[in-house]
Formats: C-alpha cells, structure tokens, sequence
C-alpha cells in the first residue's frame, strides 16, 4: 500500500483478509501494520493458556464482555490484542464491527519470546491512542505489567483477580 493508510482504507483491507480464503487457515495471529501489510505472529501452547486464564478472568467481571483476538483499528494498523474486556456501553456502541473503529477498555498482549521491548510499547501506545482505558502486558512467565495513558500502574483499577497457570514442565 506504500504510504500510511487510513482507518478506513486498513479496515476494508482487513475486511478482505477476513473473506480471503487463501489466508483460512494460516497459523498464528494475522495483523496489519500501518501500511497494510501483514504481519503473523505464531503462537505457543503456554501462550494459548495464558490467554485463557486472562479470558476466564475477565468472564468474572460483572457485565460486559471477555474477547479474545479482536481487531481494532489503530494508529499503527489493525493490531490484534491476544484478549480484550469491553463494557456493556462498548459493546453498545461497536456491537460486532469488524474491525473494532476503537480499542475495548482494557488490551492484554500476552508476551512471546520474539516480541521486542520496541513492539511492546508501540503496540502499548497504539491501543491507548485508540481509547483503551488500560494495556496490560503479560511475560511468559506471568509477570503482568498495567499501563495507562499516564504510565506504568501498580495494579489494574478494574479489580480483575487474575490468576495465571504455572510452566508446566516439558
């Protein structure tokens, strides 16, 4: 695409990925960077279950809604955060669009091995540029770090309980 796209323009491009079914079955997570090109992020079984205490996590808050690979939109192309909560009045205002035009208020990234200080930050920064409220940023390890638009948080100030699975042994 060449130059720095549009939200719109990166939102029909995502819309052609989802309905292109070349790219069906493709391991991993699918993102677009700002230029519309995309980027695969290949996933590990202790990445899928960290994600999923964070999703469980998150069904224990009351209303709303727990999600789990949701497109947004973003200064920095369509990101895909590993899990998102978006509360009842979100879910009001955006409903199923595909891409989200805004960010849920919390993003989670769940950290991989490949993933670099540098990526984790844009990606920080793109998700609270898009109206998230909190990004939370989880090592492989379990080690969990809350952003705001201000800085580094002590905690999340939604009360979530989290709960992550230790390694299991190889």
């Amino acid at each position: 695409m060449g130059q720095i796209t549009s939200h719109e323009a990166l939102a029909v491009r995502w819309a052609e990925l989802c309905n292109d079914p070349l790219l069906r079955d493709l391991p991993g997570k699918v993102e677009l960077n700002a230029y519309g090109t995309i980027e695969l992020s290949p996933a590990s079984t202790r990445h899928a279950r960290l994600q999923a205490a964070i999703a469980q996590a998150f069904f224990q808050l009351p209303g709303g809604a727990a999600m789990t690979e949701c497109a947004i939109v973003t200064q920095d192309g369509v990101r895909v955060p590993d899990v998102a909560w978006a509360s009842p009045a979100f879910i009001a205002r955006h409903g199923d669009s595909t891409p989200l035009p805004q960010a849920p208020e919390i993003c989670v990234e769940v950290r991989s091995p490949s993933n670099t200080d540098e990526e984790m930050a844009m990606k920080t920064r793109a998700y609270l540029a898009a109206g998230a409220v909190e990004v939370w940023i989880v090592s492989e390890a379990g080690a969990l770090q809350v952003f705001d638009a201000d800085s580094e948080q002590p905690a999340s100030r939604y009360g979530v309980r989290l709960a992550l699975p230790a390694a299991a042994p190889r």
